[in-house]
């Protein structure tokens, strides 16, 4: 059991072309959306699709590559653990977030503009 930890790995679709962005003390932060697909069939036997919406956030080299190399569209996998943010509104309300923080990840296809995508790796 030694061997169990935080991990999370996804296949799934960027949502938006990812974002640098420079935080204070000069960390470079890149924050994205990928979403996942589930189908499975219902009480009727129709088939059924459900989307879910993941936030993906990185930070150093990884955040520079993933905005050089990203686009709305792309097909990814990737590994990363789960971060739970707690942070207050500017009305001093609580808020709560879950993220996805980034380990790894690989292109596995870009969007393509006509009929026939390509399928590349990094």
């Amino acid at each position: 059991m030694s061997t169990l930890r935080n991990k999370v790995n996804l296949i799934g679709r960027i949502g938006q072309k990812p974002e640098l962005q420079t935080v204070p003390g000069g960390y470079q932060l890149t924050r994205f959306f990928v979403a996942t697909n589930e189908r499975y069939k219902d009480k009727s036997g129709a088939w059924q699709e459900e989307t879910q919406w993941h936030n993906i956030t990185a930070w150093g080299k990884k955040a520079e590559n993933i905005v050089r190399i990203l686009d709305k569209g792309n097909e990814i996998a990737l590994e990363g653990k789960l971060v739970n943010r707690q942070y207050e509104t500017q009305g001093g309300e609580k808020r709560y977030s879950t993220e996805i923080e980034l380990n790894e990840f690989m292109l596995l296809n870009k969007k393509s503009l006509n009929s026939n995508p390509k399928s590349t790796s990094l």
